[in-house]
């Protein structure tokens, strides 16, 4: 029998930065133990151009990977054991059961990549705590 894998969803206004540089973390460190969604209350058309010059720095090619904003659908927040906003608020819809996180993380969106950089790595820095957390519940 196979232990189910946890699923975490990050969740933004846009999906076009934060939510989208959480989810491209967590796929890169949780590998295949992982299965991780992204989505946006509002999605914007694109992804955040300094938002793919910061991850590119790190190797890591959002546009190779498929990454598109998409509209948060309740299916996703159901299906997930983590839920974690970042700036959408109210928006999110709550399901009992399902554990919420909360990240204060300043928008990158209209920003620089200089500026993005810091957003970039404090969200590293919480999606490998998370991972920790997640990896040490599994085992």
């Amino acid at each position: 029998m196979s232990e189910k894998l946890p699923e975490v969803l990050f969740v933004c206004i846009h999906n076009a930065g934060r939510s989208q540089m959480a989810a491209a973390f967590l796929a890169q460190i949780g590998g295949s133990g992982v299965v991780v969604r992204s989505a946006g209350t509002a999605p914007a058309e694109s992804i955040n151009p300094a938002v793919i010059e910061a991850m590119a720095e790190l190797d890591i090619d959002l546009l190779s990977s498929g990454a598109t904003p998409k509209r948060l659908e309740d299916a996703a927040v159901e299906a997930s054991d983590v839920v974690i906003t970042m700036g959408c608020g109210d928006e999110c819809p709550f399901y009992p059961g399902t554990r919420y996180l909360d990240w204060k993380l300043e928008d990158p969106a209209g920003q620089g990549v200089a500026a993005v950089r810091p957003i970039r790595d404090e969200i590293l820095r919480r999606v490998q705590e998370l991972w920790a957390e997640l990896s040490a519940a599994a085992s």
